[in-house]
C-alpha cells in the first residue's frame, strides 16, 4: 500500500509498480487510477464492449479487479464515471514499456535528446491497432515525484504521476494526445515541497505569459521546399562568398498597421521582410534570439524554451515558413544562440527539481552578476548534452544556415567580470573555463559534422586565441568570429572631430595588423545603437550633412576591409534616434533626401559588394589585401586594393576622412592600364556633395606610396570612393 497511498498525494515516484495490468492466465489483474470516478468499466480495446467493472480501493480513485478477455495483445480501454458523465480513457499505464523507450540510447549522441526526450509524437499497439499517443520524458533526477499536467487533465497533479528511471528521466506514455495541446510538469522537490509548475525544457512549443504553458507539436506536418538552397549551401566556399548580414529585431523591424495587433507575424515578415532584404542586397538575415523568453525587455537573451520559437510571432510551422521562404528567395538565416546565461523564472530551468539541475551550483561561478542570470553546468554531461542537442535541433528542424553564439567570453573565463574572490580558478589556477572551452569545441565539431551547409559564429571580445580555427587545430572550431576590436576603434576614430582624426589614424589601421588571425565579421550591431550610445549617425560629428557624410563615407570604408559585414536594422536610413525595442525603425525618414541617400548607399554597396569578386573572395585570406598608404595621418586619408582570387581584378579603397577635398590626388597603383570609379559616397544621388570626380583613369609609369604606377583622382570631402582595375 505504500505507493498507492501516495498517489493520493502526487507523490508517487513508481507508479508502473501500482497502476496497469498484470497479465496472467485468466485475463488480468487491473488498477487504474482516475481521482474523482465514482466507477470505472473496462471496455475491450477494439470494440469497446464492456469486458467488467473494477472495485474502488481503500484508497479514492484507486479502482481495481481481475478482468477476463484482457492481454497484453489485446489491450484495454475504461470507461470513468463521473456522475452522469462518462469519460473514456485508453490507460496510459499499460504502455510501460513504450515510456521506457525514451530512454534508450538516449545519452548515445546529443541528437536523441529532442529525439526522445520531450513530448514525443508515437504510436502504440493496443488491440492490434495502432494508437496515437504522445511520450513524455523530463530529467530531475533529484526529484521525489514528478506528474504531467495539462488541459486534458484539467490541471491535475494527481491524475498523471510520471515514473521514474534509473537515468534520472520521468517518463510516461499518455494516448489520444493531440498536437497543440497544453501541458507543464509538476515537480517536487527530493523533500516533497512543490515547486512552480515547470514549463517543458525540451518543449517545441510554448504559449506566452500568464501560463507559459509547453504546447505537444508536430514536427512532421511542414514540407519544407528549400532542398536547393541546402544543397548549394553545403558546396559553396563560405570564406570566399560575400556575406552582408541584416541584423534583425523581429519585435521592432516594423510595427503592424493594425492598432490591435502587436508584432508582425512570422508570415507577414516572411513577405514584407524578405522583400526588403531582397530589395537591399543583403546576403543574410540574422535574427536576434527567437528560442522562446518571458520578458520582451531582454531581446531574447534570456532564453527559457530553447527548443521552442516564440510564440510571439506565430507556430513552430509558422517561423518554418519564414526560413524556407528566406531560402527560396536566396537568403541565408542566422540567429542569435545563447548557452551562456539563463533566467530564474519559476517555470524554467533554474532548481528544475530543487536542485541545480542545469546551473553550477556555487554562485561564483553558476551566477552571472552582469545579467542577473544563472550559467550553465559546463562540466555535467546532461547539460552539455542539452546544450549541444539544442544547437543541433535549430540546423535540423528549422534548417537555420548559421549560429552566431552569443557571450563566448563570459563562457570562456571564470572571472569573466567578477572582482578578486569572487570566482572560483580551475585545476590549474587560471582563469579559463575549461569545462566551457571543451563545451563549445565539441558543439562546433558536432554542428560541422553533420550540417555542412550550417556555419557557427562566435560574438568573442577577448584575444583568446584560434577561435575560429579547426578543433584540430588546437581552436575552438567555430568558423567565424565577430571583430569587436575594429568596431571598437574605427567607431572611436568616426565619433571624432575630423580636426583631432590627426592623432588617431591608427584606430583605423591597426585593425590589419590582426585582421587574418581570425576569420572575421565586422559588426556594426544592436549593441552599438542602444543604451545611451545614441544611433549610428548620431555618433558622427558635424552639422546634419557632415554626419551624413561621415556615415557614408565610414559605411564606404566598412565594406572595403577585409571581412564579412553585419549592420543593425536601422543603420541603413541613417535612424536619428537609437533602437528602441518597443517601438520599430523609423520608416517615416525615407520622406527625406538624406534618408533615402544613405539606404540607396547601403543597397548600393551591397551590390557593389556582391558584384566584385575583389571586395569579398580574400576576405580572410592575407594575398587579398595590399596597403597603398597607411600612413597619411595628415591628410587623413586611407587607401587600400582589394585583390579577387580567381582573377585578375582589384579594387582601390579610398578613404578622405576630412571635409577638405583632395584635387589632383596621387594614387600609387600596382598594375598598367584603365580604372574606373564604381562608387563614390559623395554622389549627390547619396545626398552627397556632388563634387566633381573623373570617372576612368588611365595610369602613368609615375612611382607612388611604393606601387610602380599611379593615377591622379579627385577625392571629395568626407568620401570613400572604390576604383576598379579593368
Amino acid at each position: 500500500m505504500q505507493y498507492e497511498g501516495q498517489l493520493a498525494r502526487a507523490e508517487c515516484s513508481q507508479p508502473f509498480s501500482v497502476l496497469g495490468p498484470v497479465y496472467n492466465k485468466h485475463g488480468a489483474e487491473l488498477k487504474i487510477w482516475y481521482p474523482g470516478a465514482t466507477a470505472v468499466t473496462v471496455l475491450d480495446a477494439k470494440s469497446k464492449t464492456p469486458l467488467g467493472r473494477l472495485a474502488e480501493s481503500e484508497v479514492s480513485g484507486l479502482f481495481t479487479g481481475q478482468v477476463k478477455g484482457v492481454s497484453a495483445e489485446t489491450g484495454y480501454c475504461y470507461s470513468a464515471h463521473l456522475g452522469s458523465e462518462a469519460i473514456e480513457v485508453c490507460d496510459p499505464y499499460q504502455f510501460q514499456q513504450d515510456a521506457y523507450h525514451a530512454v534508450h540510447f538516449i545519452d548515445h549522441q546529443p541528437q536523441n535528446l529532442y529525439r526522445q526526450a520531450g513530448a514525443q509524437l508515437v504510436t502504440v499497439k493496443a488491440g492490434g491497432q495502432s494508437v496515437a499517443a504522445v511520450r513524455f520524458a523530463v530529467f530531475a533526477p533529484n526529484a521525489s515525484a514528478v506528474s504531467l499536467i495539462g488541459d486534458f487533465n484539467c490541471w491535475d497533479g494527481r491524475r498523471h504521476p510520471m515514473q521514474k528511471t534509473d537515468m534520472g528521466y520521468w517518463v510516461l506514455v499518455v494516448p489520444g494526445l493531440q498536437a497543440g495541446e497544453r501541458y507543464k510538469y509538476q515537480v517536487k522537490d527530493a523533500h516533497g515541497h512543490q515547486l512552480p509548475h515547470k514549463a517543458d525544457p525540451l518543449g517545441f512549443s510554448a504559449e506566452q505569459y500568464p501560463s507559459h504553458a509547453s504546447r505537444i507539436y508536430d514536427h512532421n506536418q511542414y514540407q519544407w521546399g528549400d532542398a536547393k538552397w541546402i544543397a548549394n549551401a553545403a558546396r559553396s566556399n563560405k570564406y570566399q562568398q560575400p556575406m552582408s548580414i541584416y541584423e534583425v529585431h523581429l519585435g521592432s523591424w516594423k510595427r503592424p498597421r493594425d492598432t490591435e495587433q502587436r508584432y508582425l507575424t512570422y508570415r507577414e515578415l516572411a513577405e514584407e521582410l524578405v522583400n526588403y532584404v531582397l530589395e537591399m542586397g543583403y546576403t543574410h538575415i540574422e535574427l536576434l534570439p527567437v528560442s522562446e523568453y518571458p520578458f520582451d525587455g531582454s531581446w531574447g537573451y534570456q532564453p527559457v524554451g530553447l527548443f521552442a520559437p516564440t510564440s510571439r510571432f506565430g507556430s513552430p510551422d509558422e517561423f518554418k515558413y519564414f526560413v524556407d521562404t528566406c531560402h527560396q528567395a536566396g537568403i541565408g538565416v542566422i540567429i542569435d544562440w545563447v548557452p551562456a546565461h539563463f533566467p530564474e523564472d519559476g517555470h524554467g530551468l533554474a532548481r528544475f527539481d530543487g536542485t541545480h539541475v542545469y546551473e553550477y551550483e556555487d554562485p561564483r561561478k553558476g551566477w552571472h552578476p552582469d545579467w542577473n542570470s544563472c550559467i550553465y553546468d559546463f562540466g555535467k554531461q546532461t547539460v552539455r548534452q542539452f546544450l549541444v542537442a539544442n544547437a543541433l535541433y535549430w540546423l535540423e528542424h528549422f534548417h537555420i544556415d548559421g549560429l552566431r553564439v552569443d557571450a563566448v567570453a563570459s563562457m570562456l573565463y571564470l572571472d569573466y567580470s567578477r572582482n578578486d574572490g569572487e570566482w572560483i580558478p580551475n585545476v590549474d589556477g587560471g582563469n579559463e573555463n575549461y569545462e566551457a572551452i571543451s563545451l563549445l569545441r565539441w558543439m562546433n565539431e558536432e554542428v560541422y559534422k553533420h550540417f555542412p551547409h550550417a556555419m557557427t559564429i562566435a560574438e568573442e571580445s577577448t584575444s583568446f586565441p584560434k577561435v575560429s580555427r579547426p578543433v584540430f587545430d588546437g581552436g575552438l572550431g567555430f568558423g567565424f568570429k565577430w571583430n569587436m576590436g575594429w568596431m571598437h576603434d574605427s567607431l572611436h576614430y568616426i565619433a571624432k572631430d575630423p580636426a583631432y582624426r590627426v592623432y588617431h589614424h591608427g584606430e583605423m589601421t591597426f585593425s590589419m595588423v590582426y585582421a587574418f588571425d581570425e576569420n572575421f565579421v565586422l559588426p556594426i550591431s544592436h549593441d552599438e545603437v542602444v543604451h545611451g550610445k545614441g544611433s549610428l549617425v548620431g555618433k558622427m560629428p558635424g552639422d546634419e550633412w557632415q554626419q551624413a557624410a561621415n556615415l557614408r563615407s565610414y559605411a564606404a570604408f566598412m565594406f572595403g576591409h577585409p571581412g564579412k559585414k553585419l549592420n543593425f536594422m536601422g543603420n541603413e536610413i541613417a535612424q536619428a534616434s537609437e533602437w528602441n525595442h518597443d517601438s520599430s525603425v523609423d520608416w517615416s525618414l525615407l520622406q527625406f533626401d538624406k534618408h533615402i541617400g544613405v539606404q540607396r548607399l547601403y543597397r548600393d554597396l551591397n551590390a557593389v559588394y556582391k558584384q566584385y569578386p575583389a571586395l569579398h573572395e580574400g576576405d580572410h585570406d592575407p594575398k587579398g589585401f595590399s596597403w597603398i598608404d597607411h600612413e597619411n595621418a595628415e591628410q587623413s586619408v586611407i587607401s587600400f586594393v582589394r585583390k579577387a582570387q580567381t582573377s585578375r581584378q582589384q579594387v582601390y579603397v579610398v578613404s578622405n576622412f576630412t571635409p577638405v577635398p583632395r584635387e589632383k590626388f596621387r594614387l600609387g597603383v600596382q598594375q598598367a592600364g584603365k580604372y574606373k570609379l564604381v562608387l563614390n559616397t559623395d554622389d549627390r544621388v547619396y545626398w552627397g556633395s556632388g563634387y566633381q570626380c573623373d570617372k576612368h583613369y588611365k595610369s602613368t609609369t609615375v612611382s607612388w606610396n611604393h606601387q610602380p604606377h599611379s593615377i591622379e583622382i579627385t577625392l571629395p570631402p568626407l568620401a570613400t570612393v572604390f576604383i576598379v582595375f579593368e
